[in-house]
């Protein structure tokens, strides 16, 4: 399979209870599913940031002013569409100040209208339980580096059994 380089960014979303957001998706080409933060392809002449806010709003419909400007590298090797897209994205931290803060569709083009099934607000911890695959697997190692003051900081190693 040939491999495609995208150049893409991410919005990891929190709300007020520290949820993440994350999008379930239908790849059109086998029928699969996976759960993914929002985001996308940048434009052209398009920076990383004023793409995630861009495809935040798109999505979701909240405000892409909540995206903060830091953003975190994260290598990407993912399969969409009968296409292996293979690189380096962009993701950044959106915070919400009310819990669960709701969707709306209205920015998405047809195909995606037809592919997204749904979201989910969903606990730090419980990541791993999805009934489908999370992409970027490595989701909570990144949520860490854009919020290390967060409940999903990894507590230090002990000195050795006590």
């Amino acid at each position: 399979m040939k491999r495609r380089r995208r150049p893409a960014a991410r919005v990891v979303c929190l709300d007020a209870a520290q949820r993440i957001l994350l999008l379930n998706w239908r790849d059109p080409y086998d029928g699969s599913l996976q759960w993914e933060p929002p985001g996308g392809g940048l434009e052209r002449h398009e920076t990383p940031l004023a793409a995630a806010r861009r495809e935040l709003v798109e999505e979701t419909g909240l405000d892409g002013g909540a995206v903060l400007e830091r953003g975190v590298p994260v290598v990407r090797d993912s399969r969409w569409n009968g296409r292996r897209y293979v690189g380096t994205e962009q993701f950044f931290l959106a915070r919400f100040d009310e819990e669960r803060p709701g969707l709306a569709r209205a920015g998405l083009m047809p195909d995606e209208r037809e592919n997204l099934r749904g979201h989910v607000w969903v606990e730090w911890n419980e990541l791993a339980g999805l009934p489908d695959p999370l992409q970027p697997p490595q989701l909570l190692a990144v949520l860490n580096a854009l919020a290390p003051d967060g409940p999903w900081h990894p507590e230090p190693a002990a000195d050795g059994p006590r």
